[in-house]
């Protein structure tokens, strides 16, 4: 009897599913990846006016972080909900939620990163003529990048794992293929693209690390210079050496 097909058999692990829906495959995971880097750089885009925004003093920073705070508990079917008068059915009210929910992440993160930079620093550079201006784009974002870089790894990731709500649309990536087979429980299909998910989340946290070092060669070196131990090829001090000899007795001339 011939051996029954994992399709047929309905197998979590399926190499023909793969090999006979790879174009679909394909489709989904492109359009995973365009919808969150979409999402990822308009969010960048404008949580980085709101972060300066903010940080210019309690009276602009409360209602930035609170209003950006609050879009982030709203659960996602009633923000797609809300948004679908505006957009209807389209990539576009995915992307707008998906911007709306990374704000919260990236706009702390921004303002983290621009007050953590040293006062010395900023002072220097107003002392060489910097304007505000130049001081922002060459001294504190700079320095800022870390803590900035550190949150665009979180709301990229989390981005990539909220791309398949928009499957609630039709425009969810991966997420259209979970969909399409819960109702039957097609295991490899399910399997497959959850995979296929994790699989996105690890690489682009991965190649915004290696983005993240590239920017900031400073603080590998620093790390470098911490880590290795003090040396020195200064000998100890020879002891002090005297061709005097011995004090002569005092002699007494009688008178």
């Amino acid at each position: 009897m011939a051996e029954q097909s994992c399709l047929v058999t309905n197998d979590w692990i399926c190499g023909e599913y793969l090999r006979s829906r790879s174009q679909e495959l394909a489709d989904a995971t492109v359009q995973h990846i365009g919808i969150t880097v979409v999402s990822v750089l308009i969010g960048l885009a404008v949580a980085f006016p709101l972060a300066l925004l903010a940080r210019r003093g309690p009276r602009f920073a409360a209602p930035v972080l609170g209003l950006t705070t609050v879009l982030y508990t709203v659960p996602s079917l009633a923000m797609f909900s809300l948004l679908l008068p505006l957009f209807g059915l389209s990539a576009a009210l995915v992307v707008t939620g998906l911007v709306l929910y990374s704000l919260t992440i990236l706009v702390r993160n921004i303002l983290a990163g621009l007050d953590a930079v040293p006062q010395e620093a900023k002072e220097a550079a107003r002392g060489m003529g910097y304007g505000p201006g130049r001081l922002l784009w060459e001294v504190e974002l700079p320095l800022a990048l870390p803590a900035v870089m550190a949150g665009l790894r979180i709301a990229t990731v989390s981005t990539v794992a909220l791309t398949t709500v928009g499957s609630l649309v039709g425009k969810g990536g991966l997420g259209n293929l979970i969909e399409d087979a819960l109702p039957s429980f097609f295991k490899a299909q399910v399997l497959t693209a959850a995979v296929l998910c994790v699989v996105l989340a690890v690489v682009a946290d991965l190649l915004l690390l290696g983005l993240q070092r590239l920017l900031t060669p400073w603080t590998r070196i620093s790390g470098t210079v911490e880590a290795a131990p003090a040396k020195t090829d200064a000998e100890p001090p020879a002891p002090a050496k005297t061709d005097a000899g011995p004090p002569a007795p005092a002699t007494v001339k009688a008178g």
